[in-house]
């Protein structure tokens, strides 16, 4: 028998494994015993029974045992190799309809599938002529041997597997350690208040189930342990933030009265709460880490030059960082426009651009009035030389583009300045409460009145001509169009159309309308030139890839034509949408699809076209995507999901977070003895988002 082993126990010391078993099991990533079971399986058989033979076609996979009564090896179209091992049902009568489990080109399948053997086989089956057949379905071959227990006769996990350890493989590994593992060695995790289920009870349930209702609840404890974690890590983040020392960066708000006053509209809820919100803050002597999150158009800038005016009117200089030039110039010339009737200078630092407005008497709040109040700029602001000697506070637009390490330096131009992070995504509950969990949220969820309504529609490229017609008929009204591709340049790869090709195209078809053509490779000076005309309406159509996502602000700018719009992520296609509806005219957004679009595109699509707001497609676009993305490392700073589900699983994240919440309330050194072992799960968690940067 084996000694008993930990967690933590490394899986190179159970030798009995072997060599070349570890090492594929490494190449997973598990290196321990603790790893491996948390390798959770992907799916379940039930082959305490299992389906009879398909007679017909089936949308639902199905799995069978059955006795291959001969195999087949056929080459196809000259160098295609095609496998066929035909089943019958091991009690199988004169009526039973064998099964044809298929395979092109997989040599290792022809070695291992012999007459006579037992198979497990799951898979989709298909009519083909006379005949059901699975092709490349999963299977295992079933040996007469002492471990039939483990794979058969119940209810059996399905783990991912790699080269060199199948799921059987991998099945029988985990049987084996769960077999030596030291129970006394597993502690609890998950407070006994939200969830009693003895840990390792649970991982022995995860991997070989009783019943459906012991998988369930094993399952649930998991996913809690799994969401606690995480929150811990975010709870703890927080706590960190909280403790750094702060200053109030808050003036009276006199600049702040004026400004609102000065506006042609008034204010929405939304945006009055958020200003609220952030005043709060910005007095506060703590440093403000606060995520502004609304609609494309519901009025964000507004909102964080409320907050600059505050800082500025306490002696402190206010940076606001954006992702691209464009952007940032698109908001200097806003800056520029609302602060110079307030007596404010405002300067933009870009990699190719550092421009000051002049010196303006009006306001004497700085404590320099030689230096500028506001800076605005891209990543150049990071560096020296940008000017900023007493920031006060950081707004960052479109954070989700900026990465953990360049927002912590741009709060070090500061004592501690608040920072205030901006997104125009809308971020769906179960996000805000993850990736952005340290931050508190302020939601615009109202958008300002006058605005033009945009209707939207998804057609065919073969009704081109009658979007072009429709295009003429508006900008021969006055109005301006954006034409969007999903490329450049023309791919080999992609059946996509590209900007650049199809430029002369448009000019022809659009004469004598001015075209112009913007996109990533335009040179800064250009684009800005371009950009420019467009806003003057010397230039009637722009023709470009996304570099228009975001930041792009002409209200006369009406008409929206998507091309290869089944490429563009629904997230993007929203984004894309808000270029336009931006003035008092009714706006219009024609999403032109490819010959081919799959069902998912379709759907896609489909909720593009029926709904303008925000937040509801934030939802159906990570429903889509899934979390993968939005949760990733990179973005987030946080492990990987392995069983947790932040849709199906979203009442128990509420659960978890409000523990792990309540345990830095109480302890926010985690210094009591109970909590010691959270100390060395934040650890471990640490380590294993650094393990998942490359």
């Amino acid at each position: 028998m084996p000694a008993l082993c930990t967690l933590d126990t490394s899986l190179r010391e159970l030798e009995w494994l072997g060599p070349a078993r570890i090492r594929a099991l490494e190449r997973l990533g598990l290196s321990t015993v603790g790893d491996l079971l948390s390798h959770y399986p992907r799916r379940y058989e039930d082959r305490s029974r299992f389906d009879r033979f398909p007679t017909g076609d089936s949308e639902q996979p199905v799995c069978v045992l059955g006795i291959v009564k001969k195999t087949q090896l056929r080459r196809i179209r000259g160098w295609q190799r095609m496998f066929d091992a035909v089943l019958e049902e091991p009690d199988a009568h004169a009526l039973s309809t064998p099964l044809i489990c298929r395979w092109f080109n997989s040599a290792w399948v022809e070695k291992a599938v012999i007459t006579g053997q037992r198979l497990v086989v799951y898979g989709k089956p298909k009519c083909t002529g006379s005949n059901v057949v699975i092709a490349h379905p999963e299977f295992e071959v079933v040996e007469d041997d002492t471990d039939v227990s483990v794979h058969v006769n119940r209810l059996a996990p399905i783990h991912r597997a790699t080269e060199g350890v199948s799921p059987r493989v991998m099945r029988r590994a985990i049987w084996d350690v769960l077999a030596i593992l030291d129970e006394t060695t597993v502690e609890p995790i998950v407070p006994r208040e939200i969830d009693a289920t003895p840990r390792v009870w649970a991982l022995r349930q995860i991997h070989f189930p009783d019943d459906d209702a012991s998988l369930d609840k094993a399952r649930r404890h998991l996913v809690i342990e799994e969401f606690f974690i995480m929150q811990l890590a975010v709870a703890a983040r927080r706590a960190e933030t909280l403790a750094q020392p702060g200053a109030a960066h808050c003036g009276p708000g006199e600049l702040m009265r004026r400004l609102h006053t000065s506006l042609p509209f008034p204010l929405t809820g939304a945006q009055l709460r958020a200003i609220g919100e952030i005043r709060a803050d910005l007095a506060a002597a703590r440093p403000m880490n606060r995520l502004l999150h609304g609609d494309v158009g519901s009025g964000k800038t507004l909102v964080a030059l409320s907050a600059m005016l505050l800082c500025v009117e306490s002696g402190h200089q206010a940076a606001l960082m954006a992702p691209t030039q464009i952007l940032a110039e698109q908001h200097y010339l806003s800056l520029r426009r609302l602060c110079d009737p307030l007596g404010l200078r405002v300067a933009l630092r870009t990699g190719a651009r550092k421009e000051d407005a002049e010196p303006l008497p009006l306001f004497s709040g700085a404590a320099d009035a030689s230096e500028p109040d506001i800076f605005v700029g891209t990543h150049a602001l990071l560096y020296e030389g940008a000017g900023i000697t007493r920031l006060g506070l950081a707004v960052i637009d479109e954070q989700h583009k900026f990465g953990v390490i360049q927002r912590a330096r741009l709060r070090e131009q500061g004592a501690m300045p608040d920072v205030l992070v901006m997104t125009a995504t809308p971020i769906p509950r179960t996000l805000t409460m993850t990736v952005f969990g340290d931050l508190d949220v302020s939601t615009l969820d109202e958008m300002p009145a006058g605005r033009g309504k945009i209707v939207t529609a998804v057609r065919e490229e073969t009704k081109l001509p009658d979007a072009v017609k429709f295009l003429r008929e508006h900008l021969d009204a006055g109005r301006q169009a954006y034409i969007v591709y999903p490329l450049i340049d023309e791919s080999e790869k992609l059946e996509a159309k590209a900007a650049a090709a199809e430029f002369a195209k448009w000019q022809a078809l659009l004469a004598p309308m001015k075209c112009e053509l913007l996109h990533g490779r335009v040179a800064p000076d250009e684009k800005d030139a371009i950009m420019e005309r467009f806003r003057r309406g010397e230039a009637n159509v722009l023709i470009a890839t996304t570099v228009i996502e975001v930041g792009i602000d002409v209200s006369n700018a009406t008409l929206m034509l998507i091309e290869n719009a089944e490429r563009f992520g629904l997230a993007q296609l929203h984004q894309l949408r808000g270029r336009i509806g931006r003035g008092e005219h009714k706006s219009y957004c024609i999403a032109l699809t490819g010959a081919k679009v799959d069902d998912d595109a379709k759907g896609k699509l489909a909720v593009f076209a029926q709904t303008n707001d925000g937040f509801q497609i934030a939802e159906e676009d990570l429903r889509i995507r899934g979390p993968g993305d939005l949760l990733g490392t990179a973005q987030s700073g946080l492990p990987p999901l392995k069983i947790g589900d932040v849709f199906r699983d979203a009442e128990l994240m509420t659960l978890a977070r409000n523990a792990a919440f309540l345990v830095f309330e109480r302890d926010p050194q985690l210094t009591q003895p109970a909590h010691s072992r959270y100390r060395k799960v934040l650890a471990e968690s640490r380590h294993a988002v650094l393990s998942q940067v490359s």
